[in-house]
């Protein structure tokens, strides 16, 4: 279980948002809606362990997670509202990379199943610039589908997408959802899961 106590986050003089607690257990899919600048993002870099809250505390299984090092950094995986994907990297090179740098090593078999499942079945030798922005972006998505990290934090993974695309994500959720993972979803749009709970807060501006 992930619980986060009283968080604070303050850039420059700005106080984003203040005494901010939640959990999420596992069958979770928790959402953090709210306009741009309300912290969205922050609060995602912050669970991930990226950006430290200016009070607070985050706990992974009761233990803070700033002293659990790569214990917890293996349970989660991360994507941000930018794919990540590099542009002379075809779409299997990038997501066999990106997957190795996590120390999980990838079959092309694995990898070419995974981007089919996301609807790049004829893309996966195209090197990235050529890709549209929804390619792109479901070509980052992929990681999650080889992925076996416990807690997927996701930063508006639904935007550029269609709706074809919109689905096989929700589909992605769900099934993670299915078997006890957890994840913690920023987004805009409505998600529309059929199982797991759909806990959440709203941020204000």
């Amino acid at each position: 279980m992930l619980e986060a106590s009283h968080l604070e986050c303050v850039r420059g003089n700005r106080t984003i948002f203040r005494d901010l607690s939640f959990a999420v257990r596992p069958g979770d899919c928790f959402r953090l809606t709210g306009p741009n600048g309300s912290g969205k993002t922050s609060l995602l870099r912050m669970l991930c362990g990226l950006l430290s809250p200016t009070h607070g505390t985050i706990r992974w299984h009761g233990a803070g997670i700033e002293t659990l090092g790569e214990e917890y950094f293996s349970s989660i995986a991360y994507i941000g509202h930018r794919p990540g994907i590099k542009d002379e990297f075809t779409a299997m090179e990038n997501l066999q990379v990106s997957i190795g740098m996590r120390g999980i090593e990838i079959s092309r078999k694995a990898a070419a199943s995974a981007l089919e499942r996301m609807g790049l079945g004829g893309r996966l030798h195209v090197p990235a610039r050529f890709l549209s922005e929804g390619e792109r972006r479901r070509a980052a998505i992929a990681r999650l589908a080889v992925n076996h990290s416990m807690l997927w934090l996701l930063d508006e993974v639904l935007t550029s997408l269609d709706r074809l695309a919109v689905d096989m994500i929700q589909q992605l959720i769900e099934d993670h959802l299915a078997v006890g993972g957890m994840a913690i979803v920023a987004t805009h749009q409505e998600l529309n899961l059929s199982s797991g709970r759909s806990p959440g807060i709203e941020l204000a501006a």
